[in-house]
């Protein structure tokens, strides 16, 4: 995988892509993605628009936590674990950590493929959300982004970080 990410060597501070900075991370796509993820969790107005309407082209909150730990293995371990290589210090971390918790104990409680109002008429989404925002907020303002933009389509997402879906 290193090879393949010359752009996110140590210590090389790159440009921008789309907005989204291809920075000095050594797993920038994983941040990408988690970052995705947070955001799309952390904004009500985003999930009544966007999830409860099925707008096409942005997933919903089963892909949305998906994102957040399909790489990474944040429902096994701690983000601490990735402090230097996708988070940039242990308060990032910290942030990340309280929002996979709370998400995952709603998937947990509603069930992977609940419809999306099930997720957003849970007691504890409020709070899930909240904490999903503390942490997109911090990692937003750390790679210099407005955390108040609207979320990114899927399809975007994987044009930045050349994922499988970039050619879609």
């Amino acid at each position: 995988m290193q090879g393949s990410e010359k752009s996110s060597r140590r210590g090389r501070r790159s440009t921008t892509m789309g907005g989204m900075p291809l920075n000095d991370m050594p797993w920038w796509r994983w941040r990408s993605n988690v970052r995705s993820a947070l955001h799309m969790l952390s904004d009500p107005v985003f999930q009544h628009e966007t999830w409860l309407t099925g707008r096409p082209g942005y997933g919903d909150v089963t892909d949305a936590v998906y994102r957040l730990v399909e790489d990474t293995w944040l429902d096994n371990w701690s983000a601490d674990k990735y402090v230097g290589t996708i988070f940039r210090d242990a308060q990032e971390a910290a942030l990340v950590d309280v929002a996979v918790l709370r998400v995952l104990r709603i998937m947990h409680q509603v069930g992977a493929d609940a419809p999306v109002a099930a997720y957003m008429e849970h007691q504890g989404w409020p709070e899930a959300v909240q904490a999903a925002r503390d942490a997109h907020v911090r990692l937003a303002a750390a790679d210099g982004e407005d955390p108040d933009v609207p979320p990114r389509s899927l399809e975007v997402l994987a044009i930045m970080t050349g994922g499988p879906d970039a050619s879609a």
